[in-house]
C-alpha cells in the first residue's frame, strides 16, 4: 500500500489533476475567444470544433486579442457562471489540502534530515575521540615496556627523572589525549627505608601529602612529566581511585581506567589509564596471582577530560553547531558527567558509545544541537508558493493573452521603426557617397591640374605656391577619407586587403610626408625596423600606412622640440627582452637630449604579454606563417593630461576645445586607428607623461610573403664597410639600420678616441665615415688631427666623410668647422632612397631613375602604359583633361568620351582599345549600366561567332572580347566598390588617383614594354 493511499489522498490528487486538465483545456480557448457578444449555439461537436478553429484564426490574424466580458464554452455546452465558481472553489480547496500535505511531508523530511545530521556529527566526534584514545593507549603501553627494559632490566638504570621527562615531552604528539604521564614503582615495607635513602625523599600520602604510614606495599611515583612533577614521591596506593586502578591493572595485565575524579592542583575532572610493568615477560594465560607477584611498577597516563575533549572539538569547523556531553555510564542509574553541562533540552539528541579499552567501564557521548530548530521555511514557502501558483494560474492565462497582444503591437511598431532606421542608414550612406563624389570630383581636377602645372617651367616661388596648394588639397582629401572611414566602421563594412608590401618602404614614405613639418619645428625623425622583421609581408599596406600616419601626425602636432622615433619589432623579440635599442636609461638611449617615457608601459595591458609563449597561436592569424609585429611611435611632446587619457580613443573627442582651433583635426584619427588595429587582430595602447612625451604602441598580425625583397641594393655598395660615429647609441643604431638596407656593413663608435684606437690596432678599414653633426661639433678641435692620422695610414684611399645633420642642429648653426674634410652633408630623416642617392653622388655614378618616395618608379608605369590605347569616359571636362594628361605622361595613347552611350559606341568590337577608365556617376547612363551593356555586347559577339552567325575574321580574329574596365570615381564607399565588381568592372581607382594606385591596378592587365620586347625577340 502506497503512502498516498494510506493517507486517503490518492483519489483526491487524481481528481484534482483531472480538474486541472479540464480547466487548462477550457480556460485557454476561453481567454483567447474573448468577445463582447454571446456566441451562438452550435449544432454538433465537430461543427463547433471547426468553427472554433476558424474563429481562433480570425482572432489571431485580423482582430487581435482583446479582453472584454466573456462567456465559457466546452464543446457545444455552455457552462454557467455558478458552476465555474464551484469549480474554482474546488480548485482552491483541493490545492489548499495539497499545500497542507506538502507542508507536513517536507517538515517531516527536514526533521529526519536534521536527526541524521546530528547522528552523523555525533558519531564522527565519538570516533575521533575513541581513535585518538586508542593511539594514546598504545603509546602508553609502549612507554611501559620502555621503562621495563631500560630501567628495571639494566643496572644501573638508563632512565632518570630528567630523561623520562624529556622523552615524555618530545613524544607527546603520539599521545594526543594525554596531558601527562607518570611512573610509580612497587616498594615493599622492607624496602622502604633503603628506597627513601636512595631517592632522597620520603613516601607521602596522595591526598594530604603527609608522610605515608607503615603499609605492606607502596607505589610511590619516581618519574613524571614536567607538568605533573608535583606527584613525585606520592604513594598512588593511598588514593582511592588510583589504588583500585593499580590493583586491577596488575591483576589483568591490561590498561584500566579510573572513574572520573578531580585532578590535583587543577581540580578539573580527569581519569588515569594505568598499565602494570612486570619484571619478566609473562605468558598470555598467566593467572592474576602470577601477575601480582611479577608486578614491579605502574605507568599511568593522566587524561584531563575537559581540556582534551575541548581541544578535539576545536579541530572541527562546525564545533559550535552541536553540544557534546561525555558520561561515564558504568553505573547506568548514576552516570558521571565527564565533559559538558548537565542542561537538558527538549530537542533532538543522539547517544554514541565510546570504547576506551577497559571493559569494566562504559562511556557514552550525548549530542544535541545548540540552537533550536529553525522554522521549516522551505516547507512553508513551498506549500504557500504552491497555493499561490494555483491561485494565479487563471490570472496568468488572462495576463498572457494581454501581454501577447501588446508584444505584437510593439513588434509591428518596432518593424516600422526598423524599416525607417534602415532607410535612414541607406540614405546616410548614399548621402556620404554623393557628397564624397561631389567633393572629390573637383578636387581631382584641382590636384591633377596642379600636378600638370608642376611639370611646366616654374620658378622657385611658383613651385612653392603649387606645392602649398597640393598639400592643402591632399589634406582636404585626407579629411574626407577619415570621415568616410568612420562611416564604414559604424556600418561594419570596413574590410582589409591582403597583398604583398614592404614595410620599410612604407615607413620611408611616411617620413617623407612629415619631412617639411619636422624642418619647420626642428624635430628629428627616425625609423628603426628590427632585422628579424621580414622584408616582404602580406597585409593591407594602406591601412598600416594610415595608422602610422595618424600616430606620427598627432606626435608632430604636439611636439615642439626633441624627436619622434618609430620602432618596429617582432612580439617575440619584445617578450624575450632582446631589444638592444631599448636597454639602458631613458636619457642615455634617447634620440635627443630630452627624456622619454617608458615604452614598455604602453603595452603592459596587452593580452599577448599576459600569456605564455605558447599563447601566440591564439593571437596569430590562421595563415601558415603569421608575423606578430609591435610598432611604437615615441615623441617628446607636451604629453596627454591624465584626466584626458581615458577618452583618447573616443571618436570626435579632443583633450580641450582649443585643440581643434590651434592644431586642427577632427578627433577621429585615433578611434579609426584603434578599429583598424582590431581588424588586424592586434591591440593598441599608450603611455604618456605631461611635459615629457607620449609613446603609442600597437600590434598587428600579418603574414610572411614567400618571395624576395624588391628593395634595391646597388652592387657597388654590397659588402662595403662604413664607420658611424655618434655619441648617442640609439641614433647610431638607426644609421646602421639604413646602411644595412643598402648592403653596407657598419661599425659603430661613440667618439674619435675610440676610432683612433681602432686605427692604431689596424682593424679599421672603411670606405666611408658617417658622423652625426652634433658629435662633429662636440669634437670639432680633434678633426684636423684625425684627418692627418687618416692620411698617414692610407693616403691613397682616404674614406669619404658624410655629415648627418638633423633640422634642430641645422637651425642652431649653419656654420660647420673643418668643412674641407666633409664630402657631403646628408639631411635627416634618413631614408634608404635618399641615402642611396647621396652616397652614389659621392662614391660613384648615381642612378637618376631611383624614386625618392619609395613608391613604384615612373619608369615602371611608362613601361606598362607606353603605346597603349586607353579610353577615358567622364562627363566632367576637367576630369577628362586631368586623366588624359596623367596617362599621356606615361606614354599612353588616350581617347576621350563624355558619356556612357558614346563609350558603348566606341567599344563595339572590333576596336583597338587596350583598357577603359570609366566614371560611375554620369547623366543619361551611369558607368554601371554602360559596363553591363559592354559586357553583354561582348557576350553577344562570342555567341554569334560560336553559333556560326558571324565569322572570326569580321571581329579581328578575336573570339573572347573582354576589355579591362576600371572604375574611375570619387565615391569610395564599400558598397560602390562591390557594385563595380557586380556590374562587370575589373578594378577600381578612386579620385584623385596617384602613380602608385594606378600602377597597382594596371599591372594586373598589362606587361611592361621590356617584357614584351623580350617575348617578341
Amino acid at each position: 500500500m502506497s503512502f498516498l493511499h494510506a493517507l486517503g489522498l490518492d483519489s483526491v490528487l487524481v481528481y484534482l489533476a483531472l480538474i486541472l486538465c479540464w480547466w487548462l483545456l477550457s480556460g485557454i480557448p476561453m481567454n483567447w475567444l474573448i468577445d463582447a457578444q454571446v456566441m451562438e449555439q452550435r449544432p454538433g461537436f465537430l461543427h463547433g470544433k471547426t468553427k472554433f478553429l476558424l474563429d481562433l484564426s480570425e482572432k489571431l490574424s485580423v482582430r487581435g486579442w482583446k479582453n472584454h466580458i466573456y462567456c465559457h464554452y466546452f464543446g457545444s455546452k455552455r457552462i454557467r457562471e455558478t458552476w465555474w465558481r464551484k469549480l474554482l472553489f474546488l480548485w482552491v480547496v483541493g490545492w489548499l489540502l495539497g499545500s497542507l500535505w506538502i507542508f507536513w511531508f517536507m517538515n517531516s523530511q527536514a526533521i529526519e534530515k536534521r536527526r541524521e545530521t546530528l547522528a552523523s556529527m555525533c558519531d564522527e566526534r565519538a570516533r575521533m575521540l575513541q581513535d585518538q584514545f586508542n593511539v594514546s593507549m598504545n603509546h602508553l603501553q609502549a612507554l611501559a615496556i620502555l621503562v621495563s627494559t631500560f630501567h628495571h632490566a639494566k643496572s644501573p638504570s638508563a632512565i632518570d627523572q630528567v630523561t623520562f621527562a624529556r622523552y615524555a615531552e618530545r613524544t607527546a604528539f603520539e599521545r594526543p589525549l594525554t596531558s601527562g604521564v607518570a611512573y610509580a614503582v612497587k616498594v615493599l615495607r622492607s624496602e622502604r627505608e633503603e628506597f627513601e635513602k636512595q631517592q632522597g625523599w620520603t613516601i607521602k600520602k596522595m591526598e594530604t601529602q603527609e608522610v605515608s604510614p607503615v603499609e605492606e606495599e607502596y607505589a610511590p611515583v619516581i618519574f613524571a612529566q614536567d607538568a605533573y612533577k608535583h606527584v613525585i614521591s606520592l604513594d598512588m596506593l593511598t588514593g582511592k581511585e588510583d589504588r583500585e586502578n593499580i590493583l586491577r591493572a596488575r591483576a589483568s595485565g591490561k590498561g584500566v581506567l579510573t572513574a572520573p575524579f578531580p585532578l590535583l592542583k587543577s581540580n578539573r575532572l580527569g581519569v588515569i589509564l594505568t598499565y602494570a610493568v612486570y619484571k619478566s615477560e609473562l605468558p598470555s594465560n598467566a593467572t592474576p596471582v602470577e601477575r601480582i607477584q611479577a608486578a614491579i611498577g605502574y605507568l599511568g597516563g593522566i587524561f584531563d577530560i575537559e581540556a582534551l575533549v575541548d581541544k578535539l572539538l576545536h579541530q572541527l569547523a562546525c564545533k559550535q553547531s552541536i553540544m557534546v556531553n561525555v558520561y561515564d555510564t558504568t553505573d547506568p542509574y548514576d552516570p558521571i558527567s565527564m565533559y559538558g553541562s548537565n542542561v537538558t533540552g527538549n530537542g533532538i539528541y543522539h547517544n554514541s558509545s565510546l570504547h576506551f579499552g577497559d571493559p569494566m567501564r562504559k562511556h557514552e557521548m550525548h549530542c544535541r544541537f545548540t540552537q533550536k530548530p529553525p522554522l521549516p521555511w522551505l516547507a512553508i514557502t513551498t506549500s504557500i508558493g504552491t497555493l499561490v501558483i494555483a491561485l494565479l494560474i487563471g490570472y496568468i492565462f488572462h495576463a498572457t493573452v494581454n501581454r501577447i497582444a501588446k508584444v505584437e503591437d510593439d513588434y509591428r511598431e518596432m518593424m516600422v521603426l526598423k524599416k525607417r532606421a534602415e532607410a535612414a542608414d541607406v540614405a546616410k550612406s548614399q548621402f556620404l557617397a554623393t557628397v564624397s563624389h561631389e567633393i572629390r570630383t573637383p578636387m581631382n581636377g584641382v590636384l591633377g591640374m596642379l600636378q600638370m602645372l608642376m611639370d611646366t617651367d616654374l620658378d622657385i616661388t611658383q613651385q612653392d605656391y603649387v606645392r602649398t596648394a597640393q598639400a592643402s588639397g591632399k589634406a582636404l582629401v585626407s579629411l574626407i577619407n577619415e570621415v568616410l572611414d568612420q562611416a564604414k566602421i559604424e556600418s561594419g563594412k570596413l574590410e582589409l586587403e591582403a597583398v604583398q608590401f614592404e614595410l620599410r618602404t612604407i615607413l620611408d614614405d611616411v617620413l617623407s610626408l612629415f619631412y617639411g613639418k619636422s624642418q619647420e619645428k626642428g624635430i628629428e625623425l627616425a625609423v628603426y625596423v628590427s632585422d628579424q622583421v621580414p622584408e616582404v609581408l602580406i597585409g593591407d599596406p594602406g591601412r598600416i600606412r594610415q595608422i602610422i600616419t595618424n600616430l606620427m601626425g598627432n606626435s608632430i602636432k604636439f611636439t615642439d622640440k626633441g624627436h619622434i622615433f618609430v620602432t618596429v619589432h617582432l612580439v617575440e623579440e619584445v617578450m624575450a627582452n632582446s631589444l638592444e635599442v631599448e636597454s639602458g636609461t631613458p636619457y642615455q638611449y634617447s634620440l635627443s637630449v630630452f627624456p622619454i617615457v617608458d615604452k614598455k608601459r604602453s603595452w603592459e595591458n596587452f593580452k599577448i604579454f599576459n600569456q605564455d609563449a605558447s599563447g601566440y597561436q591564439s593571437f596569430s592569424s590562421p595563415s601558415l606563417d603569421p608575423i606578430n609585429l609591435i610598432i611604437s611611435v615615441e615623441d617628446t611632446g607636451v604629453g596627454i593630461p591624465r584626466e584626458a587619457q581615458s577618452r583618447v580613443f573616443t571618436p570626435f573627442m579632443q583633450v580641450r576645445p582649443s585643440i581643434s582651433r590651434i592644431h586642427g583635426g577632427t578627433g577621429i584619427g585615433l578611434s579609426i586607428s584603434k578599429c583598424l588595429v582590431g581588424l588586424m587582430k592586434g591591440e593598441i595602447g599608450f603611455v604618456s607623461e605631461p611635459h615629457i612625451g607620449s609613446t603609442f604602441t600597437f600590434t598587428a598580425v600579418l603574414s610572411r610573403a614567400h618571395s624576395t625583397s624588391n628593395e634595391y641594393k646597388p652592387s657597388e655598395f654590397q659588402g662595403m664597410k662604413a664607420l658611424v660615429i655618434d655619441h648617442r647609441p640609439a641614433r647610431a643604431k638607426v644609421t646602421e639600420y639604413h646602411l644595412q638596407r643598402l648592403g653596407i656593413h657598419a661599425k659603430l663608435a661613440t667618439d674619435i678616441s675610440q676610432v683612433l684606437r681602432l686605427m692604431t690596432n689596424g682593424s679599421l678599414v672603411v670606405k666611408m665615415i658617417l658622423v652625426d653633426k652634433e658629435t662633429w661639433m662636440k669634437e670639432a678641435d680633434i678633426w684636423p688631427f684625425f684627418m692627418s692620422i687618416l692620411r698617414k695610414v692610407d693616403s691613397s684611399d682616404i674614406p669619404k666623410i658624410f655629415l648627418l645633420s638633423n633640422p634642430s642642429i641645422a637651425n642652431k648653426s649653419n656654420s660647420v668647422s673643418s668643412t674641407e674634410y666633409i664630402s657631403s652633408i646628408i639631411m635627416k630623416p634618413l631614408r634608404a632612397s635618399m641615402l642611396l642617392v647621396s652616397l652614389q653622388r659621392v662614391m660613384g655614378n648615381g642612378d637618376k631613375d631611383v624614386s625618392q618616395n619609395g613608391g613604384p618608379p615612373s619608369l615602371s608605369l611608362r613601361n606598362l602604359l607606353h603605346g597603349r590605347n586607353i579610353l577615358v569616359v567622364d562627363d566632367n571636362i576637367v576630369n577628362l583633361r586631368v586623366a588624359a594628361g596623367a596617362l599621356k605622361k606615361y606614354g599612353a595613347e588616350v581617347a576621350c568620351a563624355e558619356s556612357g552611350k558614346k563609350a558603348i559606341d566606341m567599344l563595339k568590337p572590333p576596336h583597338l582599345f587596350d583598357a577603359c577608365f570609366m566614371d560611375i556617376q554620369m547623366p543619361e547612363m551611369d558607368g554601371f549600366e554602360a559596363t553591363r551593356r559592354i559586357r553583354e555586347m561582348e557576350k553577344n559577339v562570342y555567341d554569334s561567332i560560336k553559333h556560326g552567325e558571324s565569322t572570326l575574321e569580321s571581329y579581328g580574329d578575336v573570339l573572347h572580347w573582354h576589355i579591362p574596365i576600371l572604375a574611375m570615381t570619387a565615391d569610395v564607399i564599400q558598397a560602390t566598390h562591390e557594385e563595380c565588381l557586380k556590374s562587370g568592372m575589373d578594378g577600381y581607382v578612386s579620385k584623385p588617383f596617384e602613380g602608385e594606385q594606378l600602377y597597382k591596378e594596371v599591372v594586373r592587365f598589362f606587361k611592361s614594354t621590356t617584357t614584351r620586347t623580350k617575348e617578341n625577340s
